[in-house]
């Protein structure tokens, strides 16, 4: 199904050529002065220069030829020669039939889906979820949403930290506790036991205590990379202690995560390549792409047209020791051998940017990629306090991500318990319900790449651009059609009518742009489009519903246009909070 705008910029260029000038003028832009029209068109400023001609000429000969429009029910010529546009109400009504009847409300399916790949979250293992660990997961399970829904195949890889010196650490402090486990002992050929010799919670205890000792004590460093050494040569018990740690640690991941409703089709990290990094170094030393440096095996990536300085991106350190680097060229290679993307997304902070450029171009300069295949950085901005500096806890901590989650909802279940009586059960869940639209809507309304204010009192409220506000939008529409239903009624929803007022115009005219809103949020991976569009469609809502008495209204076929409006409303107001991951309840 056509866009909206593009229907109407199609029939602003025929009056162009009818009119004797170039059709590519007619573009058709939303209204700047919403107060004056609906759509206006600058064309005939442009046409000036190329005709030699007055402008307001131009924009008089286009209206003329606009008198008899199926779509425009006023073309007025403006000095000093803008074109300001009002659409029929006959074609809104048209074109929101049509939105009803297709799949996906008409946004047009891609004839060959792309295979993405959607890179975020990236704990590390063996540490809790913190506040830092929010925003990549947020995005990039809505970026991974919008591309589904706009028809491609995605998968979502959380990409752990898995394989370096943080699991050493990690196996050095249970050592020094537990020195006869089975695991530190060279001769044991048994089974070793299936239980592992910690709980999480004394997992998440353990490293920062070993990372602490490491930095006081250069001998326990040693010996905790001595056994980051062990576990990456093969030693059969690091390696079953290793298992045991990221199973530990993967269980109490999806636990948090699933509190956040985000989920991953993957759960790879960087062990899962640790086998293909040889055949790669080979493979980048045979062809000539990589050199010794300074004892450290390098890819140059600078190109000739660079006005700053783009380092080598290092392969290996110069004690043959691997980095982040390698083991993710190593992953882009064994996902291109494995799943053959289109499109790799990544989501991390965006002071990272330069490290991406880097991997990368070398990724492309050494034939790992296909030459159109995408590699795309989403970089990410931080999630501050109210001081401007990155949220922490009231005594300076990093705060853990599941603290954060259970404030926001002991906030939301005070808020929908002041002054009501409420079922404690049923407050509870809706207070989970509403406290995740407020953290994910809350995150996501901002670019990515945008720092912002974690504003617990905002983010929260019922008023203004919040995910409450949105919910609240949504339940008046299922409580109206709710109470139309108990006093016996029933609707078509593919009964729209024309509107009969300016405000039910503007509701619609908010939907017709759906399509475009979606195509763009999905071609530019950005969440934040979705939100602006919701917003907009909720606050063009509420306002027809103030001044249209819906279930009183006596005349029904009337009474049945505007259910099916709020119908298409509430459904597509739904499709949209789908795709930021979260969803309304039947109440609030």
């Amino acid at each position: 199904m056509k866009k909206f705008l593009d229907l109407i910029s199609e029939e602003m260029q025929s009056a162009f050529g009818a009119a004797g000038y170039d059709e590519t003028l007619g573009k058709v832009t939303l209204s700047n002065r919403p107060d004056l029209c609906e759509y206006q068109c600058n064309g005939a400023m442009a046409g000036a220069k190329i005709y030699k001609k007055a402008p307001v000429m131009i924009a008089n000969d286009v209206a003329e030829k606009c008198k008899d429009s199926e779509i425009f029910s006023s073309v007025e010529a403006v000095a000093p020669g803008f074109l300001n546009l009002k659409v029929r109400e006959s074609f809104v009504e048209d074109y929101l039939a049509g939105m009803r009847r297709e799949e996906k409300f008409g946004l047009e399916m891609p004839e060959n889906p792309a295979k993405i790949i959607v890179d975020y979250g990236g704990p590390n293992v063996a540490k809790p979820l913190h506040v830092g660990h929010l925003r990549p997961a947020i995005i990039g399970e809505s970026i991974k949403r919008i591309a589904r829904y706009a028809g491609h195949d995605v998968i979502g890889d959380v990409h752990l930290g898995d394989w370096g010196l943080p699991m050493g650490l990690v196996i050095t402090e249970i050592q020094e506790r537990k020195p006869g486990l089975a695991y530190f002992d060279e001769n044991f050929a048994g089974e070793y036991p299936k239980q592992p010799p910690f709980t999480i919670s004394e997992l998440e205890e353990i490293y920062p205590t070993a990372s602490k000792k490491s930095k006081e004590d250069e001998a326990y460093k040693e010996k905790a990379m001595e056994a980051t050494f062990k576990l990456q040569s093969g030693v059969r018990g690091y390696r079953a202690l290793w298992k045991h740690i990221v199973d530990v640690s993967v269980a109490d991941l999806k636990r948090n995560y699933e509190k956040l409703d985000v989920d991953f089709d993957l759960w790879k990290g960087e062990a899962d390549v640790h086998d293909v990094i040889p055949g790669m170094v080979e493979y980048l030393k045979k062809e000539g792409y990589a050199y010794i440096s300074e004892g450290a095996l390098v890819v140059d990536v600078k190109e000739e047209t660079d006005t700053k300085e783009i380092p080598p991106c290092m392969i290996l350190k110069s004690d043959g020791a691997s980095l982040y680097n390698t083991t993710d060229l190593a992953t882009i290679m064994e996902r291109m051998r494995e799943y053959h993307p289109d499109r790799m997304i990544y989501l991390t902070d965006k002071r990272q940017n330069l490290y991406f450029e880097q991997v990368f171009r070398c990724a492309r300069k050494t034939k790992l990629v296909e030459p159109q295949t995408e590699l795309l950085h989403v970089g990410i901005g931080t999630m501050n306090g109210s001081d401007g500096k990155p949220f922490k806890t009231r005594d300076g901590g990093v705060m853990r991500l599941e603290n954060l989650i259970k404030e926001i909802n002991e906030e939301m279940y005070r808020k929908i318990t002041d002054n009501r009586q409420v079922e404690e059960e049923e407050a509870r869940k809706t207070a989970e319900v509403v406290a995740l639209s407020a953290i994910k809507y809350g995150d996501l309304s901002n670019q990515a790449a945008k720092d912002y204010i974690f504003d617990i009192d905002k983010f929260t409220s019922f008023e203004g651009d919040t995910g409450p506000y949105i919910l609240y939008t949504i339940v008046r529409i299922k409580s109206i059609l709710n109470k139309i239903k108990e006093q016996g009624g029933s609707w078509d929803e593919s009964s729209i009518r024309e509107a009969g007022s300016e405000s039910e115009k503007s509701l619609m005219l908010e939907i017709t742009g759906f399509n475009a809103m979606m195509e763009t949020a999905y071609g530019e991976s950005a969440p934040h489009k979705v939100c602006a569009y919701i917003y907009n469609l909720a606050n063009a809502f509420n306002r027809f519903y103030h001044e249209t008495k819906i279930v009183t209204e006596e005349n029904e076929e009337k009474r049945a246009g505007w259910i099916a409006l709020l119908v298409l409303t509430r459904d597509i107001l739904e499709a949209c909070i789908g795709v930021l991951g979260f969803f309304a309840p039947e109440r609030m």
